[in-house]
């Protein structure tokens, strides 16, 4: 068995890497099952939406991902609402999802069962 995502770390991605396959994006989806893999634009993305108790909580929420963001220096869109915060990792440099995103989805769904 492969290491999880959530004990991976990030690695620098390229402008000329290769976005994570259909095969990959299924296997690695199997430990982040509340995220969907949608697309905005053409460009392939991982959603969640965090269902929190009022504004507060969501903040705190937010504030952890940013954090997590600026340690994997990987940043995702973040929409910040009353007891719900959404977020969409993808890599810009490819236009698409890599190991990243679902390494980074790992890691929110980790910081979010910390509460």
């Amino acid at each position: 068995m492969t290491e999880p995502l959530v004990d991976q770390k990030c690695v620098a991605c390229r402008p000329d890497a290769e976005r994570a396959s259909d095969a990959q994006c299924i296997e690695w989806g199997e430990q982040i099952p509340d995220w969907q893999r949608i697309e905005v634009d053409g460009i392939a993305r991982l959603e969640r939406i965090f269902l929190l108790d009022g504004y507060g909580a969501a903040v705190q929420l937010t504030d952890r991902i940013a954090e997590l963001a600026e340690e994997l220096d990987h940043h995702p869109a973040i929409l910040l609402e009353w007891g719900k915060v959404t977020v969409q990792w993808w890599t810009h440099k490819i236009g698409g999802l890599h190991k990243n995103d679902f390494i980074a989805a790992a890691r929110t769904d980790l910081l979010a069962q910390a509460g």
